[in-house]
């Protein structure tokens, strides 16, 4: 009996801990360098263009410059023009 209550109390417990809310990503795509701020709200602040534009901002502070995982690199080149081929008369 006293078995199945430290079971039961280690499940309940486990799924308590598993509760917790869900955090959306907040990455910017159109910045490559992110600043990571950490504490208990720790978030990320994806507004730099250069590690040496982030980098000041982090010193003495509880954070660190990362790169932008979600940076989309293809987002800067303008799009090449649809040209159609024609077709040669045979």
């Amino acid at each position: 009996m006293l078995k199945r209550i430290l079971a039961l109390a280690v499940l309940v417990i486990g799924a308590i801990s598993m509760m917790t809310p869900a955090e959306a990503q907040t990455y910017d795509p159109d910045f490559p360098v992110c600043r990571q701020i950490f504490g208990p709200f720790g978030y990320y602040d994806c507004s730099y263009t250069s590690m040496s534009q982030c980098r000041p901002l982090a010193q003495g502070l509880p954070a660190q410059c990362i790169v932008n995982p979600y940076y989309d690199k293809g987002h800067d080149k303008p799009l090449r023009p649809y040209h159609r081929r024609r077709r040669r008369a045979e």
